[in-house]
């Protein structure tokens, strides 16, 4: 019990830390919006106040803070200019959020698992890129843009890295720059001190008290020196409570019947929608808990958020990753963050805005730099780039775009090219050719995914005509739930005129009776029994040889192995015997990739051959096996264990007192030499494996010539050609099997 109260205390300080944090950050960052959207100063604190107790209260996400958004500045000032005054825009605001809170209700937030993981965080990584860029000039003291302006082509004709440039320019003002680097170096040294770090105190919160100490102390130096009040936070004073009322104004009911306010409310409600739903998805992804929020509840506390924010005289309110971004950095734990750091915006709105006023930009701007450089670290542009070129250029044109543009045309942009690489994906690779080697010959083994289109037509026709002629063609739906009508007739048309032309033959696997109302089959038998008639044994272990080496490069045959109703399957077609040992680790069909039925297979522990083993292989001969395969295999621990007998070292109590094992034992000390035995002891352990696989291999030739002393019949069939009988290691190791002559 004390140890979830303290755990619980522990929490709930994080999250009041964080809070105050993302209060420091979030309220230039307001003020800038609402400069920077051409609206009321206070309209963008009275979004921040209601992003933080309204949807924070509302919302189903634990780290995500929402707030007036940077992305929506360009909309913003549009409409208040398109519907003339500002009382009519926040009616559009408040039409806005009724329209998300029906999306939430309709659970529309499930759109957001659609869109693909490279183009968010091409987004994180952009938001990362904007805040170093547009941080910079604030850190030096250089001021000219208000925070908040996160748009590449500025409203004073400059753009993003002009007025980068613009700065070096113009004289730097050293106190601003002084705090700013003091205030890095801070948050720098308090990241990688382990003990700061996991300290309750945060390192955000040190670096804005020694920027208010140093602007301070700054004041006597002079004026290159002094922080003036337009390098500080600027939140509005009121004198009175009434004037303090009045900063707040109401939407322009009468505007009701304005075609032009509906327009606006619908604009605003897709924009800040899908905004919140990519930085939700963002701000979940940074997640250390990995939590995942609810999207539809999520709009439907935006939405809510929204229409508090309109009848308050707010700007509209979204997710935003940088705070979210902030506040996970911070140490926040749970919602209560957000919530306090709007309840902070409002007390010190509303009491303290004096104090607030003596915060220098230049230290909040080192806390956005520092959470830029994480959003945008390299480890993610090397993550990026090894997940292949599909993956890394969604992300890289996202992340481009969104410097460049803005945040929505950005991320329009990403989904659009994420789009054409689906689409492109789709129509070049909407199958899966398999070129399989069966006994009877090559076959082109083409695979339809789940969802077959019409836009899959021209790649599968492609596919298909690439079939040489006089081979065969094995068409495979079994995974496949809908084949366009449009494909289905290409099919049957290269089925019945163009396959015969070139002598190809179509086998259709998995085809439900409603496509194809006849020639249906369960399953095919690529290699007839009259063609496996005519193998060579030769060819036999060719096949074998092939088998294996698609075993391990783990591309098997596709097989059926569900027993079949056809009579003439059941037949014996078996075209090998396979006598190894019993050992787990060497199954036979799979390390040769065969079907059910394709080899005798005879296990002996040791591999020893007597007269059963022997007598199972001259069932297989007669029965039309073309091929005896006498397979051992590396760390065998039946060798092992007989070499030990052999060197007469320590004895195996396991195998003590098993007279029948013993004798197997036995039977394979035969193969070791006196002069092995005698050295075995002083061997290393690799020496010692060595020389067990020698021996091994010297067994499984032994027991080659074992079988043709005890069979007549199989002499007899090897002279006659229709058998051969060949020795095997498989490597455990590497799974290749080498057939020793």
């Amino acid at each position: 019990m004390e140890s979830s109260k303290l755990t619980l205390s522990r929490t709930v300080t994080r999250d009041l830390l964080s809070g105050l944090i993302v209060f420091l950050v979030a309220l230039p960052l307001c003020l800038g919006i609402a400069l920077a959207s051409g609206a009321p100063l206070f309209s963008g604190l009275v979004a921040g106040i209601v992003g933080g107790i309204v949807v924070g209260m509302l919302s189903g996400s634990h780290t995500s803070v929402t707030g007036p958004a940077a992305g929506l500045t360009a909309i913003v000032a549009a409409q208040i200019a398109k519907l003339g005054s500002f009382e009519a825009f926040l009616l559009a605001v408040v039409v806005g959020g009724i329209l998300q809170i029906i999306l939430g209700f309709m659970k529309a937030g499930a759109l957001s698992a659609f869109f693909p993981s490279s183009v968010i965080k091409g987004l994180l990584a952009a938001i990362g890129v904007i805040l170093i860029l547009k941080q910079i000039p604030h850190l030096v003291g250089y001021d000219s843009d208000p925070e908040g302006e996160m748009s590449f082509q500025q409203p004073d004709q400059e753009t993003t890295i002009s007025e980068i440039l613009r700065m070096f320019s113009d004289q730097l003002h050293v106190g601003a720059l002084t705090i700013g680097f003091c205030s890095v170096a801070l948050l720098v040294f308090w990241d990688k001190t382990r003990r700061l770090k996991n300290s309750l105190v945060p390192g955000p919160l040190v670096v804005v008290l020694l920027g208010v100490l140093m602007s301070r102390v700054f004041r006597g130096f002079g004026a290159t020196w002094t922080i003036a009040s337009e390098q500080s936070v600027q939140v509005p004073v009121a004198e009175s409570v009434e004037q303090f009322l009045g900063f707040l104004q109401f939407p322009d009911f009468t505007q009701m019947l304005n075609p032009a306010v509906y327009v606006g409310g619908i604009t605003i409600a897709v924009v800040a929608s899908l905004e919140t739903l990519l930085n939700l998805d963002a701000v979940d992804k940074l997640d250390r808990k990995q939590r995942l929020s609810p999207p539809s509840r999520e709009l439907l506390a935006q939405g809510v958020g929204n229409v508090a924010s309109g009848l308050l005289g707010g700007l509209p309110v979204t997710s935003v990753v940088i705070r979210g971004s902030v506040n996970i950095n911070a140490g926040a734990e749970s919602k209560l963050s957000a919530i306090f750091h709007g309840i902070l915006l409002l007390v010190c709105v509303a009491v303290l805005p004096a104090y607030l006023n003596a915060i220098p930009l230049s230290c909040l701007a080192a806390i956005l730099l520092l959470t830029g450089f994480k959003l945008a670290s390299p480890g993610l542009f090397r993550q990026m780039w090894s997940e292949g070129f599909y993956q890394f250029l969604p992300f890289i044109l996202t992340l481009v775009s969104i410097v460049l543009t803005d945040l929505l045309i950005g991320i329009l942009i990403g989904l659009a090219v994420s789009l054409t690489f689906i689409l492109y994906s789709n129509l070049r690779r909407p199958i899966r050719r398999i070129r399989e080697k069966h006994a009877g010959g090559d076959v082109l083994h083409i695979e339809l995914s789940n969802q077959v289109s019409f836009l899959n037509r021209a790649a599968l026709e492609s596919a298909m005509r690439e079939a040489p002629t006089g081979s065969r063609l094995l068409l495979d739906a079994r995974r496949t739930d809908y084949i366009d009508p449009d494909v289905l007739s290409l099919i049957r048309e290269f089925r019945d005129v163009t396959a015969p032309a070139h002598s190809i033959q179509v086998h259709l696997l998995g085809f439900r009776s409603h496509y194809m109302h006849d020639d249906v089959v369960e399953t095919v038998d690529l290699a007839p029994q009259e063609l496996r008639d005519q193998l060579t044994p030769k060819i036999v272990q060719e096949i074998l040889a092939e088998g294996n080496v698609r075993f391990i490069e783990g591309h098997p045959l596709d097989r059926a192995f569900r027993p079949s109703c056809d009579r003439s399957a059941q037949e014996p077609r078996a075209i090998a015997a396979i006598i190894t040992g019993i050992d787990s680790r060497t199954p036979v069909e799979m390390v040769f990739d065969l079907a059910l039925g394709d080899a005798y297979v005879v296990r002996m522990p040791g591999n020893v051959v007597g007269s059963r083993a022997t007598g199972g292989l001259e069932f297989a001969v007669i029965n039309g096996a073309k091929l005896i395969v006498v397979m051992g295999h590396t760390q065998s621990r039946l060798v092992t264990a007989a070499f030990r007998r052999r060197a007469s070292l320590t004895r195996d109590a396991e195998v003590d007192g098993c007279l029948n094992l013993e004798s197997v034992l036995d039977d394979i000390a035969i193969s070791i030499d006196a002069s092995d035995a005698e050295r075995y002891a002083g061997l290393s352990d690799v020496e010692k494996q060595d020389l067990v696989d020698t021996v091994s291999r010297r067994y499984v030739a032994r027991a080659v010539q074992q079988v043709l002393q005890l069979s007549l019949a199989i002499r007899n069939a090897i002279a006659k050609g229709q058998v051969m009988i060949v020795p095997a290691m498989y490597d455990v190791t590497s799974s290749r099997v080498e057939f020793l002559g």
